[in-house]
């Protein structure tokens, strides 16, 4: 019968023009996807960057306060007190102790 033959080419031709469109989209989908994951790694890479070189200033922050403890402890008239387990120091040993 060529009206049923017609109809089912019909067919065809709507259902491949609708699988076509779902296909675009989904791939639209996908780049879509890729992108935004792309720019969140971006992102990330740029506060990792930022992170790191905040850890490099912290520790070169550190170095430099634990070498200025080291040298005040070797100075400071509490450390060498022999009567540092008194709870109230005396000001005056404690003025020295402060910066300037």
């Amino acid at each position: 019968d060529v009206f049923q033959s017609r109809e089912e080419d019909d067919r065809k031709v709507r259902r491949r023009e609708k699988n076509r469109v779902a296909a675009q989209r989904s791939r639209k989908k996908q780049t879509q996807k890729a992108d935004k994951l792309h720019e969140e790694y971006e992102s990330l890479e740029q506060e990792n960057t930022s992170l790191k070189r905040e850890i490099g200033k912290l520790t070169d922050e550190m170095k430099h306060l634990s070498e200025v403890l080291k040298d005040h402890e070797k100075i400071c008239p509490l450390l060498h007190c022999t009567m540092n387990f008194v709870t109230i120091p005396r000001p005056d040993a404690l003025a020295s102790c402060l910066p300037r």
